[in-house]
């Protein structure tokens, strides 16, 4: 579904990411780790083309991601929640989820209702009236109110309570499960990461390290100090 083959990308000439080369077969849930600075983010971003310095080659569903062309990319369903609450402050919570389905109608508004009934609750509310957690899980629906095909998530966990991280990882687990919609979840939480994922990812300095199941990285002690 989604590959990367000996991809190196950077920005103003510096490099960030070395010879990257994996696959991310569809209905998967993969987790990617690494230490800050290791070149996550910037490999989420090449997924959607938001990376203009790079060489190799990106594919989505056998068809080359142009960099530079981030809105058509998506399009093509990929659903991309970038680290932070990535939320229109000022509108409520239904016109967020609104906007972000623009060609989708209310039909899908009522199924993320569904799958998160703290957002039916707070459905009038300014998004910006909501808590940390709860903004994350806006963000998260906004991204399936496109329907994606693979969903990549930037540390969603982040500044979050643990009950509220295990809510989110749990909702991931379950929309993975029962859409098949393919996961790709950078994340520094590992333990709470590798208890819903399949396969890890582990970069360090920009180069992929480590690129097997969730339960041998589980078990291979010497890789948890590089993250």
């Amino acid at each position: 579904m989604l590959a990367f083959s000996r991809v190196s990308a950077g920005f103003d000439g510096v490099p960030v990411l070395h010879d990257i080369s994996f696959e991310v077969p569809e209905g998967e849930t993969v987790a990617l780790f690494g230490h800050n600075g290791a070149g996550k983010t910037t490999l989420l971003r090449c997924a959607v083309g938001d990376v203009s310095d790079i060489t190799g080659h990106v594919s989505y569903r056998q068809e080359a991601i142009a960099p530079g062309a981030v809105f058509r990319n998506t399009r093509r369903g990929i659903g991309f929640v970038p680290q932070g609450h990535n939320v229109f402050r000022d509108l409520t919570v239904r016109q967020n989820l609104t906007i972000a389905g623009l060609h989708q109608g209310d039909a899908q508004v009522e199924d993320i209702y569904r799958q998160f009934p703290i957002l039916h609750e707070r459905s009038g509310q300014p998004a910006g009236s909501l808590s940390g957690g709860q903004q994350q899980i806006l963000a998260l629906g906004m991204a399936l109110m496109t329907r994606p095909s693979i969903l990549l998530l930037d540390e969603p966990s982040t500044g979050l309570a643990p009950i509220i991280v295990r809510d989110v990882m749990n909702s991931l687990a379950r929309i993975n499960k029962e859409t098949g919609t393919t996961v790709v979840i950078v994340e520094q939480n590992v333990p709470a990461t590798l208890a819903i994922a399949s396969r890890a990812l582990v970069l360090k300095a920009g180069r992929l390290v480590f690129d097997g199941s969730a339960r041998a990285l589980e078990r291979k002690e010497s890789l948890w100090a590089l993250f």
